[in-house]
């Protein structure tokens, strides 16, 4: 079993404090605030954070359910919005992924793709926010 661990700090109030966010790995650090939140202010936003998350949970576990058919997959490239709505809450993630994959249909790549999208382990942790998908297939 594996734990990964990522923190938070914030400072202030709401509107006027600041925070960082940093990755257990070290491999990343970065500033947030309300308005790099809710407006579009510089630093990141933990749903940022979620969308790489899932873009990249998401282009691993289609990967591996390809490569266990045997179709070894040249390139998948995903990327995540996700919507923050009033609430707020995080209302939609939309998936949107590419796939290069030699010998394999398109058919039975949009399978595999939507597969992916229901069992990726971000996705099921996701479970209760709209998830869709809009993939694409490159021969």
């Amino acid at each position: 079993m594996q734990i990964r661990t990522s923190y938070a700090e914030w400072k202030g109030s709401l509107q006027k404090g600041s925070g960082t966010m940093s990755l257990g790995s070290r491999s990343y650090e970065g500033p947030y605030s309300f308005a790099s939140r809710f407006e579009s202010g510089q630093g990141t936003n933990p749903e940022e954070l979620i969308g790489a998350a899932i873009a990249g949970c998401y282009s691993m576990f289609l990967s591996a359910l390809l490569s266990n058919d045997g179709f070894v997959p040249t390139r998948i490239s995903t990327s995540a919005a996700v919507v923050l709505g009033d609430g707020p809450a995080i209302t939609s993630i939309t998936l949107n992924t590419e796939g290069a994959v030699p010998e394999l249909s398109e058919q039975a790549f949009l399978e595999k793709a939507e597969e992916a999208k229901k069992n990726c382990p971000v996705s099921k942790a996701l479970a209760g926010t709209e998830i869709k998908l809009v993939a694409k297939f490159l021969a």
